[in-house]
């Protein structure tokens, strides 16, 4: 099937959502452990401490296959976006 139209691959937007996706995930295995996701995702953020997410369903080895930097990025983005 022939396409017609160059499509745009936009790199930025897909790794903004694999990092959304991996957060939801994280913070749902928080959740189900019983942790406040909200303070122990900040306590990484902030300390950089593995310690602060559980390893319930893989959570820790996937919350630091990504760059802390970039996961504040995408949460500031995120923020200003659903606030203008």
């Amino acid at each position: 099937m022939p396409q017609d139209k160059t499509s745009l691959f936009n790199v930025k937007d897909i790794d903004n959502r694999f990092i959304s996706d991996i957060l939801e995930e994280v913070w749902g295995s928080l959740e189900e452990r019983g942790y406040n996701p909200s303070n122990q995702i900040v306590g990484y953020l902030i300390s950089g401490d593995p310690g602060y997410i559980s390893s319930y369903q893989d959570a820790r080895n996937k919350i630091q296959q990504i760059d802390r930097a970039k996961i504040i990025e995408v949460l500031l983005q995120e923020f200003y976006k659903n606030h203008q």
